[in-house]
């Protein structure tokens, strides 16, 4: 997913077809913004890309790293002094409000999606070569299942409670959700009202665009490929945005597909039938985790999931076809 700025847009021949390269929006996209005074701050985070845009005269680079650094010292399985990696070895650790935040709606989540959103997969999403440390493979799928679930911890006196030892964290499915949220949070109680944050896809849109009117935001056409290409453009104002997907990350050994995505049911990383999960949501860590369920449900649960909780989604299917929820129908949106 990335967005464009108005600029750009206004300016963006629909009809070519032609697959532009991400360097190339951002680079148009800066010329566009800071001539109707907005200013930017773009780097690099968790091993992707973020991208802010906002309307102020002053520079909130410092509060963006402070803010995204908070989130990472807190929920961060891939720093080794984090709380969440404390938890992980077990250690005596309080927690914070972050982590608090990230367990309850992790809680949340997995009871709404039946258990297929669940960050205790770790194990096997470790065992798939996609997590934050290396494992051997010894471990038989059963008995990495013993000790996957988040119903078997809680939370007391502000401290993480488990079943079992065993049991491991990995927020990587909600955290950029939560960063963009947090970061958009940080730029409101600054007095800024119209602004857009993305963090390696997940984007929050605040007010109005350069243009005056909503923020432009594409849905990426599934790719394996360098160049990017827009499926749909869709109009956000006051609202957020997540795609999940396994077009891009995932392996392929003995001729098989192994998706990032591990199903927590199962212990499986087959693909599913969906290969790109976008929703709409009022907060980004919601849209962030709905997305991610979605593709590990499948197309068949995900749909009554959507529909049952009023959410705006749009699936991509493997052969390329799309379908979209009630909700997003009414949402203003423009074909590529």
């Amino acid at each position: 997913m990335y967005y464009l700025c108005d600029y750009f847009f206004e300016n963006y021949d629909m009809n070519n077809k032609i697959l532009i390269l991400f360097v190339v929006f951002l680079s148009v996209l800066t010329v566009g913004c800071e001539k109707a005074g907005y200013k930017q701050i773009n780097g690099v985070i968790w091993n992707t890309t973020y991208h802010i845009t906002y309307k102020s005269d002053k520079d909130f680079l410092d509060s963006v790293i402070n803010t995204l650094r908070n989130i990472e010292r807190s929920v961060s399985a891939f720093d080794s002094k984090s709380i969440v990696s404390q938890v992980n070895r077990n250690d005596t650790v309080e927690l914070d409000s972050i982590f608090r935040k990230v367990y309850i709606k992790s809680v949340e989540f997995n009871k709404l999606s039946l258990g297929y959103f669940d960050p205790t997969v770790s194990p096997l999403v470790n065992a798939r070569g996609f997590g934050y440390e290396k494992t051997n493979g010894e471990d038989s799928l059963d008995s990495l299942l013993d000790f996957i679930g988040i119903s078997k911890s809680r939370i007391e006196d502000n401290r993480l409670l488990k079943d079992d030892n065993r049991l491991t964290f990995n927020f990587s499915a909600i955290a950029k959700g939560l960063g963009s949220d947090e970061v958009a949070n940080m730029l409101k109680r600054n007095g800024v009202n119209d602004f857009i944050v993305e963090i390696g896809g997940e984007v929050v849109a605040h007010g109005y665009s350069p243009r005056g009117g909503a923020w432009n935001v594409a849905i990426e056409s599934p790719s394996t490929g360098l160049k990017r290409e827009a499926k749909l453009i869709v109009e956000l104002e006051n609202m957020s945005m997540a795609t999940s997907g396994d077009y891009r990350n995932y392996k392929v050994e003995d001729g098989k597909k192994y998706s990032h995505i591990v199903n927590p049911v199962t212990g499986l990383a087959n693909p599913t039938d969906i290969v790109s999960a976008t929703i709409i949501a009022e907060h980004c860590i919601d849209a962030d985790a709905f997305a991610t369920s979605c593709v590990a449900m499948g197309s068949e649960l995900a749909k009554i999931m959507v529909e049952d909780n009023g959410v705006a989604a749009y699936f991509i299917f493997d052969d390329m076809t799309v379908w979209s929820s009630n909700e997003f129908k009414k949402l203003k949106t423009i074909e590529n």
